[in-house]
């Protein structure tokens, strides 16, 4: 279980003496590292009953070319830079503002993945 609460410990190093304990509303969950391949779902039930749809892999992009004001389904042939982490270009792994490269082009992807259950990008 991940916890997304206050450090124990100061900016400065200095240990931070807690005034209660962790809360249920505090855990997180593991990220979600959507990955090129047939695409996978998985359905989060989130807090207040609200669903996200988790993509854990995904074959193809909603590319919005903005010259033109058309949106296409495009096949994903993989991803070329990451500015989240530079490893992720190398393990293929698509967040929000990762270059793709898909059969019309490369193309930025404007939502999240790992939160939405689709890739939409726009042309480059």
């Amino acid at each position: 279980m991940r916890w997304q609460g206050k450090s124990r410990r100061k900016c400065s190093g200095g240990r931070l003496h807690r005034h209660r304990k962790k809360r249920a509303y505090e855990a997180g969950r593991p990220p979600a590292d959507t990955t090129i391949g047939e695409t996978r779902r998985r359905k989060i039930v989130a807090r207040g009953g609200s669903v996200k749809m988790r993509l854990l892999r995904c074959e193809f992009a909603n590319v919005t070319d903005l010259k033109s004001g058309t949106t296409k389904e495009a096949k994903i042939i993989t991803v070329k830079k990451n500015l989240a982490n530079p490893f992720f270009a190398r393990r293929n792994i698509t967040t929000k503002g990762a270059v793709i490269e898909t059969e019309l082009g490369d193309a930025v992807v404007t939502n999240r993945p790992g939160q939405d259950g689709i890739v939409n990008a726009k042309l480059i």
